[in-house]
């Protein structure tokens, strides 16, 4: 949970959620800059702040770094030239950082700290007056140490202020034809990686690698690559374990050539935040 400062300043709407009411609240903004991602939530924000604000008001960020996967970054990119997004690509260095590194459960402060911090910049150096976040109302009750990072830096979180929920995103995004309505959620690679486990460039190239290749296999959804050191435990939905399993003798193959020792198919399939069960397990 966010601290007991967090939205402060903010001003929340309880009306029923609409695609006007949210461009109506961006465009009380003067210029406005976006940390961007390509997923449902910055995606709905970077085409709705196109519409409300026009290209000279509206800006959309993405930071690139080895956490971030390709292939979210080309969805980023594809969306934001089709719907004539005003883009801009930066490197961000939280790798650099070794508290980031050491994979600690506020992991993601760490690297919300690094985005925000050069994401302030450049509005300050582009006379933004505003930068905003994909935030919305159902995040707000899960862990995610990133938005005291952004609280910090006075980043506004327009979707949690109007209490739009992921349902309500998605809907308003389906609206709008965006072609990552339905996207599975997508955070950066270091979340498999087991906490207290070093997130190193390899570690994250081989996560990346590996989901990539179940995505060949055909599997669809929510699916995670949880890197545990020598061993890879693969969620999946439950009905998509049969899947695997006809494939398995290919599948450790290919996870063997990636660096690990066993693959394992975890029986409880995809959970989100898997790896805090787990470390709350462990310290049972």
């Amino acid at each position: 949970m966010p601290n007991a400062s967090a939205f402060e300043g903010a001003h929340y709407v309880t009306a029923m959620p609409s695609l006007a009411l949210l461009e109506e609240h961006l465009a009380g903004f003067a210029r406005v800059l976006l940390g961007y991602s390509g997923g449902v939530d910055s995606g709905l924000l970077a085409v709705a702040g196109r519409r409300a604000l026009g290209p000279e008001r509206f800006l959309a960020v993405v930071g690139k770094s080895p956490s971030y996967p390709a292939a979210q970054w080309r969805t980023a990119v594809d969306l934001a030239h089709r719907f004539a997004v005003p883009l801009l690509e930066l490197d961000t260095r939280e790798l650099d950082d070794p508290r980031y590194v050491a994979n600690t459960p506020d992991r993601c402060y760490f690297c919300k700290t690094e985005l925000w911090t050069r994401l302030v910049a450049v509005a300050a150096e582009r006379g933004f007056d505003v930068v905003i976040d994909g935030t919305n109302a159902d995040d707000l009750g899960e862990h995610r140490p990133g938005l005291r990072a952004a609280d910090e830096r006075g980043v506004r979180s327009p979707l949690a202020e109007l209490g739009w929920t992921k349902a309500d995103v998605r809907a308003a995004a389906r609206d709008l034809g965006l072609p990552v309505w339905n996207a599975p959620a997508a955070p950066c690679l270091s979340s498999r990686i087991r906490y207290g486990l070093a997130a190193t460039p390899e570690r994250l190239r081989q996560v990346e690698r590996g989901e990539a290749y179940l995505r060949e296999l055909g599997i669809t959804g929510d699916l995670r690559v949880r890197h545990h050191g020598a061993t890879a435990r693969l969620e999946v939905t439950p009905e998509q374990h049969a899947r695997l399993r006809e494939r398995w003798g290919g599948l450790a193959a290919f996870f063997t050539e990636l660096g690990f020792a066993s693959v394992e198919l975890d029986p409880r399939g995809y959970r989100r935040g898997g790896l805090l069960a787990v470390l709350a397990e462990s310290g049972r």
